[in-house]
C-alpha cells in the first residue's frame, strides 16, 4: 500500500506500545519510522555532542531538552525519504515540540494523523519495569513477555542483561508523572488541529495494529 503525503504521529505513555505499532505501520504503509528514542541511543553510543548531553539525562529518567530533539527531528524530515510521508514515534512530547514540528512541516502540505495509545498505569508499570537491555549489542527483553532464553544472559552474545536505570520502579513512575505533566497537554492540542483517534492498547498486537490499518484505509 503506498501512502503519498501520509504523516503519523503516535502518542501515549511510555510501555503503551507506541513503538511495536509505530514498526509494523511503517513497514505497511513504506514510510520511514522515526524514532527519536532510536536516534538518541545511536547519538549516546556514538558519544556524538547530542549524545554526550542526552546520556546522563536519560540514565536519571530524564527528558532531553526540547531545543535538542527539535534540531534533531528538523535535520531527519529534511532528508529525501520523508519526502512522501513519514511516521514519528516519541516525537512530539510538548507542546513546544508540536510547534516546532508545525514550523517544520506546515499543515498546508497534508494534515497529521495522531494516534493516542492508551494503557491502564497498572499495565505499564509492569511492562516498563521487566525490561532488560543487552549492553553490548542493544537488543532488549522482557521478563515476562519477551525473556531471554538463557536466563539472564543476551541470545546473541551471553552478555549479562541489566535493568536500565530509567526502567526500575522510581524512575519508571516520575517518566509517567512528567508524561502526564508535559504530554497529555498534547491531545487538547491535536484534537483541534489534526484527525486524532484514540486506540486501546491493551490488547493483542494484531488488534491493534488492525485497527490502526482500518482507521487508515477509511482515510483514503
Amino acid at each position: 500500500m503506498g501512502a503519498p503525503h501520509i504523516r503519523i504521529i503516535f502518542l501515549g505513555p511510555p510501555g503503551a506500545g507506541k513503538g511495536t505499532q509505530a514498526a509494523r505501520l511503517a513497514t505497511y504503509l513504506k514510510v520511514p519510522r522515526i524514532s527519536t528514542g532510536d536516534m538518541l541511543r545511536d547519538a549516546i553510543a556514538a558519544r556524538t555532542p547530542l549524545g554526550q548531553v542526552a546520556g546522563p539525562l536519560i540514565e536519571k529518567g530524564g527528558l532531553v531538552p526540547d531545543p535538542l530533539l527539535i534540531e534533531l527531528i528538523t535535520e531527519r524530515l529534511s532528508q529525501p525519504d520523508c519526502a512522501g510521508g513519514y511516521l514519528l514515534d516519541g516525537f512530539p512530547r510538548t507542546l513546544t515540540q508540536a510547534e516546532g514540528l508545525e514550523k517544520m512541516a506546515p499543515v498546508a502540505s497534508s494534515e497529521f494523523v495522531v494516534f493516542d495509545v492508551e494503557v491502564p498505569r497498572e499495565e505499564l508499570l509492569r511492562r516498563l519495569s521487566g525490561r532488560r537491555w543487552c549492553p553490548t549489542c542493544q537488543a532488549t527483553y522482557h521478563i515476562y513477555n519477551n525473556p531471554p532464553k538463557n536466563d539472564s544472559l543476551c541470545d546473541r552474545d551471553g552478555t549479562l542483561l541489566i535493568q536500565r536505570e530509567d526502567d526500575k520502579e522510581i524512575a519508571v513512575a516520575r517518566r509517567l508523572a512528567e508524561y502526564d505533566e508535559r504530554t497529555l497537554p498534547l491531545i487538547d492540542y491535536y484534537k483541534q488541529r489534526s484527525c486524532f483517534h484514540r486506540v486501546n492498547g491493551y490488547r493483542p498486537v494484531d488488534t491493534v495494529f488492525g485497527e490502526l490499518r482500518q482507521i487508515l484505509e477509511e482515510r483514503r
